[in-house]
């Protein structure tokens, strides 16, 4: 199915630019999340005309991410969870939770789908994690898991 992208997309192309997705892709995630518009001639002239506006937009997106990247870039957060004696935790640190903790830190709201630790946190210990808050623009914490206490 041919779209047209309405902004910039990490893998997958540029503003004004017509690609060939998956129909699913393009349905349930890149109109629906007003993306892209299916590439009818209509469509196509009508995002010819107002591409420097969307390029704007997407100037003013990268310029606040960039904000919020100097703000949190190689900062360290603690969390405490339940672990086990051999510091393993019980269950693990979801994107969620790590969200939750920068908003009540840095009052910086972070939607979970930007976060992508990059190994699983299942332990005790630091983990790096990436934020990617544009498609050009990422940033990297640590969360230092720390035990609340240990269960025998």
């Amino acid at each position: 199915m041919k779209v047209i992208l309405l902004e910039n997309l990490r893998r997958i192309g540029s503003i004004g630019e017509v690609i060939d997705v998956k129909r699913g892709f393009a349905r349930n995630y890149l109109i629906s999340n007003k993306k892209a518009l299916y590439a009818s001639k209509e469509n196509i002239a009508e995002v010819e005309k107002i591409k420097t506006e969307l390029g704007k937009k997407d100037a003013d997106k990268k310029k606040e991410a960039k904000k919020i990247s100097e703000q949190i870039n190689n900062k360290e957060f603690a969390i405490k969870k339940l672990s086990t004696e051999n510091k393993e935790l019980y269950g693990s640190v979801k994107p969620t939770e790590i969200s939750k903790l920068i908003q009540e830190n840095e009052k910086l709201d972070i939607k979970p789908s930007m976060i992508q630790p990059l190994t699983e946190i299942k332990s005790l210990g630091k983990f790096k994690v990436k934020i990617i808050l544009h498609s050009e623009i990422e940033s990297e914490i640590t969360i230092n898991v720390i035990t609340s206490e240990t269960i025998q």
